[in-house]
């Protein structure tokens, strides 16, 4: 595996981990719910972009390109 596909794993997973802090969620259903929304998909894609941020405005990206693709999260 590459160093920048490890940073990328490494970075999808402390994503998800906060993005189930701040959504009440277990790390499964987190993570079930990013993949099903397309969450996972987007981080990857503006990855270059989103792990410069902070990662509350990360989660709040992705919480809101979730919510577009019909995710019903608060």
């Amino acid at each position: 595996m590459t160093k920048s596909r490890l940073n990328l794993l490494n970075y999808m997973i402390a994503l998800i981990t906060e993005f189930a802090k701040a959504h009440k969620l277990c790390m499964q259903d987190a993570y079930l719910y990013l993949k099903q929304f397309k969450g996972l998909d987007f981080v990857e894609e503006f990855y270059d972009v989103e792990h410069t941020l902070p990662f509350d405005n990360a989660v709040e990206d992705v919480t809101i390109y979730c919510k577009r693709m019909g995710g019903h999260l608060s």
